[in-house]
């Protein structure tokens, strides 16, 4: 194997990292603690132009026109969780994604089920 093999190997392999780096100008995080892997997005900006040209934006926006949670963006695009947080609040900043996160579980009802399950066990 060449260095000329290896080089074009990594580069290969970086390109896309590289290029979100970009993208992000180089933020990993989001600022957006509301966004976890379960939000739900939706576009609600469909037929209007996007104010960002980065063709990942545009990606987004598509897999966005009927809700789908934020894990299964960073799936489809194959980006690791974080950047895709990033680049979801830009849209959300720019107005063109709304965003609903499921409700926070109380762990008063979680024992509630739980001790449901338990008296149904113990009766069988």
């Amino acid at each position: 194997m060449s260095d000329d093999s290896r080089e074009h190997w990594y580069e290969e392999d970086a390109g896309p990292l590289v290029r979100l780096y970009a993208v992000t100008r180089g933020r990993g995080r989001a600022q957006r603690p509301e966004l976890n892997m379960t939000t739900l997005i939706v576009d609600v900006g469909r037929g209007t132009a996007l104010r960002r040209v980065e063709p990942e934006y545009g990606v987004i926006a598509r897999l966005c026109r009927s809700p789908v949670s934020v894990a299964e963006v960073a799936a489809h695009m194959h980006l690791p969780l974080a950047l895709a947080k990033v680049l979801i609040g830009d849209l959300i900043d720019d107005g063109r994604l709304q965003y609903r996160s499921p409700p926070e579980a109380s762990g008063e009802s979680d024992m509630g089920v739980l001790h449901a399950v338990l008296a149904g066990i113990r009766s069988i």
